[in-house]
């Protein structure tokens, strides 16, 4: 950190995460901090993972929601709190605002899925639907707050819910010491605020490494000084900001030592391997950070790093579509495409190509009419399942010495 940015720094400062750890002491999980010995044979650095995703609302969130609500003055409880959010703060918030007796009201974009409605009502929040866009529905939570007495709680840009989320952070390095660097996803900026707090204050002070999506880049656009463009339908929901906090990006720029950028493609792997290895469920913007060490390996080669699972609340359809997606990127599933000829026993002679190899077909489709083959040809697709990329690639030379125009339809 410069000498510039440290007089830049705003004031979150160690003891404000330690008061807040103190203070929501016992009301949140203390959740475990594990080394992914298959992890880290992988990537080549040494892996430790945060599974923030096993709070009670399955992110992060609470901590710095409780501590909020544990500084409102006994007023400010009575009248009670509200926000606008469609993610893991309004769950977070309305759990402990409830628990608490503090009335929520949390504000929702009409678009919200319903499951996401559901969630937080069943944890205790009232929820009023407004606007088509999380900025209309922002704008509608502070007019409320001004008409109802109500405090408006931010997700993010707030020195006391930063400092509840800089809490995860005194966990990590009390579990995990002498990590080397932490890699935290970047959305509104509170968790990397409040961690970056915590590792800048260890012996020696620990490196600061943030993450974004590449199609939501708000905060890499702020501390790089460019302008790429931000929107887009993004797995890492969760860290979809176009607008980073004036507070939290802040701090960011005085200790955050960079900001890195994930593909899609990336984040899918990445949830995908930590279900199948570390058999637990996070959502995209969880696996983030190891999102970043899969898309810049070499940056971590050798060095002890910390990763926040920092939510697990992902769609079960969504979460299968990821599945199946890394299946055939890893040439596991596949989709061959055939032209034969129609004639009896063509997909006969074909199948016996897929017998020999042992890669076994799940779903057919034969395509006459619309096709650009003459009135005899015909298309076959045909999605099968392989032990491996090795074992499809022999059977596509297979089928191509024996005269098939054999071609795979690949994933976007």
């Amino acid at each position: 950190m410069t000498e510039t940015a440290a007089k830049l720094a705003p004031s979150l400062s160690l003891a404000d995460v330690e008061a807040a750890a103190a203070r929501i002491e016992g009301a949140v999980v203390h959740t475990p901090t594990m080394h992914s010995k298959t992890l880290s044979a992988i990537l080549g650095a040494e892996i430790w993972l945060k599974f923030e995703n096993q709070q009670f609302t399955a992110a992060y969130k609470e901590r710095g929601a409780l501590n909020a609500l544990l500084l409102l003055s006994d007023e400010q409880r009575a009248r009670g709190v509200i926000a606008a959010s469609a993610g893991n703060h309004s769950q977070g918030l309305s759990y402990h605002g409830t628990r608490l007796g503090v009335p929520v009201t949390i504000v929702m974009p009409r678009t919200t899925p319903t499951v996401k409605v559901m969630q937080t009502e069943a944890v205790g929040g009232k929820v009023e639907l407004f606007g088509e866009t999380f900025d209309e529905a922002k704008a509608h939570a502070l007019t409320l707050a001004d008409e109802r007495g109500l405090t408006f709680v931010h997700p993010f840009d707030d020195p006391n819910v930063a400092a509840g989320q800089g809490t995860v952070a005194l966990e990590l390095f009390a579990d995990a010491p002498r990590l080397d660097c932490i890699v935290v996803p970047i959305g509104g900026g509170g968790l990397i605020s409040g961690m970056a707090t915590v590792a800048r204050a260890q012996v020696p002070p620990v490196s600061v490494i943030g993450v974004e999506a590449r199609l939501y880049p708000s905060s890499y656009n702020a501390w790089h000084g460019t302008d790429l463009p931000c929107g887009g339908d993004t797995l890492a929901e969760g860290i979809a900001v176009k607008e980073p906090g004036q507070f939290t990006q802040k701090i960011i720029e005085a200790l955050v030592d960079d900001i890195l950028l994930v593909d899609e493609p990336h984040l899918e792997e990445a949830v995908s391997l930590l279900l199948q290895i570390e058999k637990t469920v996070v959502e995209g913007a969880g696996a983030a950070g190891l999102a970043a060490l899969l898309a810049h390996r070499e940056r971590f080669q050798g060095k002890k790093v910390g990763l926040v699972l920092c939510g697990g609340n992902i769609d079960t359809r969504l979460l299968a579509n990821v599945l199946l997606r890394d299946l055939a990127r890893s040439g596991r599933l596949a989709r061959l495409r055939i032209t034969l000829q129609d004639r009896p026993g063509a997909l006969y002679k074909v199948m016996e190509e897929f017998n020999r190899h042992n890669v076994n077909i799940l779903e057919i489709y034969h395509q006459r009419i619309f096709t650009n083959l003459p009135a005899k040809g015909l298309v076959t697709d045909i999605e099968c399942e392989a032990r491996d990329r090795e074992q499809l690639e022999s059977l596509v030379r297979a089928l191509t010495d024996k005269g098939y125009s054999v071609s795979q339809v690949e994933l976007n």
